[in-house]
This record gives C-alpha cells, structure tokens and sequence, in this order.
C-alpha cells in the first residue's frame, strides 16, 4: 500500500468513526455533519480519473456505494418517518470494508448505487473539485452539512386541512439581500422546522429556483405551506431558512446562508430576518451574522384560523 492510499485510508476511517460516535451519542446534527462532508471526500475520489487515483476501477465503485450510504445514513437522521430508514447497525457493518478497501473482494452487503455528482458546468468554468472556504463563509462551529448532493429543487407542499380552533401557517418568501446576488447559480432555499435538538417536526420542503436576480437582491415570491398547526410545534421550534446555490467549479451544492423564525415572530404581516453564517446551526448556540451589511431574509406570514 502506497503511503498516499494509507494516509487516505487513515483520514476517511477517523472521520467514520467520529461520525458513528456522534451518532451513538445522539448528537445528530454533529453526526449528519460528518457523514455528508465523509461521503463528499468519498464521492471526489470515486471519481477522480484512474491515473489520478490510488484506487481501481472496482474498489472505486465500492468506495462510492460507502459515500451513498453514509447519505443514506444523514437522511435517515433527519427523516421524521421510522420505516425503511438506513440504521446505524448497518453504517458500522461499513467500517471494516472502508479499512480494508484494497483487499474487499466480496459482494457489497447492501443494494445500493452511487450517486453520481452533478456534471453540468457553467460556460467557461473548470471542472474541479476542491473543499477551500469562501471568506465570507467560513465555518461557524457544529451544525449541519455545508456540502449536499445535486437534487431537483422545488418540493412544496400543499396546505394541511383545516381544523376547528387550530392555526396554519403560510410564509411567503419574498426575497433576500445578498452583495453578490447576481453570481448564484440556481439559488433555491431550503425550509425546515426544528425542535431545540436540531430534529425536524415538518418535512423538509425546498423552493424552486428562484424568479430572478436583481441589484442585490434573489426574488423568489414564493408560498411555503408550515406542515404542522401552530399549536402543534413544540415549545422552543424554529423555521430555518437555508440559502443554497451551485457551485460549478466544485461541482456541488452548497449552503450559502440561513436564517431563522422562532415563535414569537409568528405573526400575520411583514417580517425581515437576520441572516447568518453556514454551517446551519440548528440548535441555535454558535450563531454568526454573515455581513454588518443590512442585508435580509424579506417574509410575509399569512395566519389561516377556523
């Protein structure tokens, strides 16, 4: 084994288990965090091109099939549903082939592909893909994935039936003041509600891409449906708004900014949120702002009661 495929070796294994003991400990969100940055190391080397490798063809693929499971994993952490998820018994099964992928010769124990990262590029941008921070987005303690893999946006969800007594929300998302507004790629926003933990109470839903890019400003003009009555959210619940647009020289999609709602400014009319800096911290203790410059999340709240 080649010093630069033990390094390798060395580093993805630490990052595993330091992954599968945040999750044993029950720290979630540290948890997703390491498995989504592990999966995208995995992803890049899977695809890196065969003289630039210190892999074969076959023992790439595995290493690829290991990343998807390691996303597998993340989601599963951040699905309120309990069936068909991917346990955490079966990452661990992962650990030993990750540790001795050059000698693997046996059938992968799940059914599993890999997930592809995205190919599309912008017009004269290089095809790499590098892990270096943007100054302005530095990393702001534990929190959720910077990194997620390539997916459609555009998830809404219809408005909950009404009942008796009982308080919907409707959230417009008007548009947010960013100073390079003009530069994101397919910026779309991401929109969840958490638990003090970081654990979702709704399903996650994303916006579409958003209408168009102006001075400093993303438009999206957009209605988000909260999928729970108000009434039902747990004490200390937080909406959260993730910012994320492409990035085609690293060919991924990555969280620009967030901000969030809490309770108390559930109300019907106007709303400018604070933006903050990634990684999204859902439990709300390492918190950011992204600029001094008054730049915002613009919100319009609608209160539907029978």
């Amino acid at each position: 084994m080649s010093e630069a495929a033990r390094s390798l070796l060395q580093r993805w294994g630490a990052s595993f288990r330091k992954g599968t003991d945040f999750d044993s400990w029950g720290q979630l969100v540290e948890a997703i965090d390491e498995y989504q940055i592990l999966a995208r190391h995995l992803q890049k080397e899977a695809q890196s091109q065969h003289n630039n490798s210190e892999f074969t063809e076959d023992q790439k693929k595995t290493i690829a099939k290991i990343a998807t499971c390691l996303e597998l994993r993340s989601a599963a952490l951040q699905s309120t549903q309990s069936q068909d998820e991917f346990k955490l018994e079966d990452l661990k099964k992962l650990e030993p082939i990750l540790k001795n992928i050059l000698t693997y010769n046996k059938e992968f124990p799940f059914d599993v592909q890999p997930v592809p990262l995205r190919k599309i590029l912008a017009p004269g941008e290089e095809e790499h893909l590098e892990f270096e921070e943007d100054d302005e987005e530095g990393r702001a303690g534990a929190g959720s994935p910077d990194y997620f893999p390539a997916r459609v946006p555009g998830t809404l969800l219809p408005r909950l039936p009404s009942e008796p007594g009982m308080t919907l929300l409707t959230i417009n998302i008007e548009k947010i003041g960013l100073k390079d507004a003009g530069q994101c790629i397919d910026p779309y926003i991401t929109v969840s509600v958490k638990d003090l933990n970081g654990i979702d109470l709704t399903p996650v839903q994303d916006t579409p891409v958003a209408l168009r890019k102006e001075d400093t400003y993303v438009h999206f003009n957009v209605d988000i449906e909260i999928q729970k009555h108000i009434e039902r959210l747990t004490k200390g619940a937080a909406i959260f708004f993730e910012f994320k647009h492409y990035k085609p020289k690293k060919r991924f999609t990555s969280t620009k900014c967030f901000a969030f709602m809490e309770m108390d400014e559930i109300k019907p009319g106007a709303i400018v949120i604070e933006l903050y800096k990634k990684p999204t911290d859902f439990k709300r203790k390492k918190l950011q702002l992204l600029t001094k410059k008054p730049l915002y999340l613009h919100l319009h709240q609608t209160l539907h009661k029978e």
